[in-house]
Order: structure tokens, then sequence, then C-alpha cells
């Protein structure tokens, strides 16, 4: 509860001094962008603080359902996609569109999933049977505040009025992956089991990890009001 009203009053904060007059005084220019990308569909605001420095708040969400194999385990999942990137953008070259991007993203990307086991369940080197395990699921979760960096194309409050394009190209760090694993039968309640349970949880975290960085790929379409 504490890190929820926390992040909500730094939301509020930050998008308060990017759209009070005071913060973009110097251009007076404001855009809004709708967006596709690796982070799902979005829409964010730009506001011009300098004639070099833009300050950006958005959202994006999506959900996805698939399947993979980890741990010689078929998971169906579903990918839930939901953040909240508050960034500065800084335009090193004048009447240039490419921009140097940094700042924070709120991230409740999340992956929720179910084994769908060929008949037994191996975890942490040992073999179940589906009516030991019945249901084996798993949750995917990231840092909840993840630093961003990144490059992109484009300046929605530049000179040039009305519609342009917009090119992220970047990095969340969001983290060491931290996987939970609990099964529904029997079986959940046995000494040996949470042993084993946790090392396929331990591996299962090694195998994912090069999810801390997220690559960032978006294309947009602004318009400068």
């Amino acid at each position: 509860m504490k890190k929820r009203v926390m992040k909500r009053a730094v939301l509020v904060s930050l998008l308060s001094l990017c759209l009070s007059p005071s913060a973009f005084a110097d251009t007076g220019d404001v855009a809004g962008t709708l967006k596709g990308g690796t982070l799902g569909l979005g829409a964010e605001v730009t506001v011009g603080l300098t004639s070099s420095i833009n300050a950006r708040a958005g959202f994006n969400t999506l959900n996805y359902d698939g399947s993979t194999t980890e741990s010689d385990i078929k998971y169906d999942y579903t990918l839930k996609l939901q953040s909240i990137p508050l960034l500065l953008d800084w335009h090193p070259f004048d009447a240039s569109g490419f921009r140097l991007s940094s700042g924070a993203v709120f991230n409740s990307n999340k992956v929720n999933a179910t084994g769908a086991p060929q008949g037994t369940y191996t975890i942490g080197g040992t073999t179940y049977t589906t009516a030991q395990i019945a249901t084996l699921s798993g949750d995917v979760t990231f840092n909840n505040v993840s630093p961003y960096a990144g490059i992109g194309w484009g300046n929605a409050v530049g000179t040039d009025s009305g519609l342009s394009i917009a090119l992220d190209l970047g990095v969340v760090f969001q983290g060491t992956p931290n996987v939970s694993l609990a099964a529904s039968g029997p079986i959940a309640t046995d000494a040996t089991f949470k042993t084993n349970l946790a090392k396929e949880t331990t591996d299962l975290e090694s195998n994912i990890k090069s999810l801390k960085y997220y690559p960032v790929i978006s294309l947009g379409l602004a318009y400068k009001f």
C-alpha cells in the first residue's frame, strides 16, 4: 500500500511540474502521441521545457497469450504489459529530430503462467504425477520503478507544426525477474517437494535473467497543439 501511494504521489508531482505553465514558459508547446511497440499500445504527452529539452509522460498497456518451455516444463502464459514512463529528451543538434532520452518507468509488467504437463512434471530433478501436483501456477514480476535510457528520432514539439513521427529505441533496466511457483495438489505441503520447488524457482529465474534488460522499440504518430 505504501509503495502504491508513493508511486501515485510521485506521478502526480511530476505531471504537475511538466504541465504547469511555468515549466514550459520558454516554448509553450504541447503535443500528444499515439504509439505502439514492445511496451504495448499507449499514448503520451510531450511538453517543451526549453528549445532543446522536452518532458514526456505516457501510459502503455497490452495483454498477450502464448506458451513456452522452461526447465522441461511447458507453460501457458499471459504477458500483461502496463507501464508509465516519465522521461526527459535532449535534442543536442539544432534542426534535428535526434534525441537522447532518460528517466524512470513505473513498471507493472508481469507474467502469469500455468504449467501444461505432458503426463508428468519434473521439478527440481524429481518427477511428479499430475495427480500429485494438480495445477502448477507461476508469476514473474519486476522492480516497480525502473530506470530507462535510450535514443530516438522526432521532436513532437519542434518547429514543424502538425503531425510528426516518433521513434524510440532504448532499454528498461527492470531488475532480475522475481519468480514464484505454487502447486495446488496434495504434494504441495510436502517438505521435500517444497525444496525441489524452490530449486525449480531458482533455475527458472536463472533461465530468464536476461529479461532484466527489457528492450524498447516503439513507433508513434505525434500531433502538436
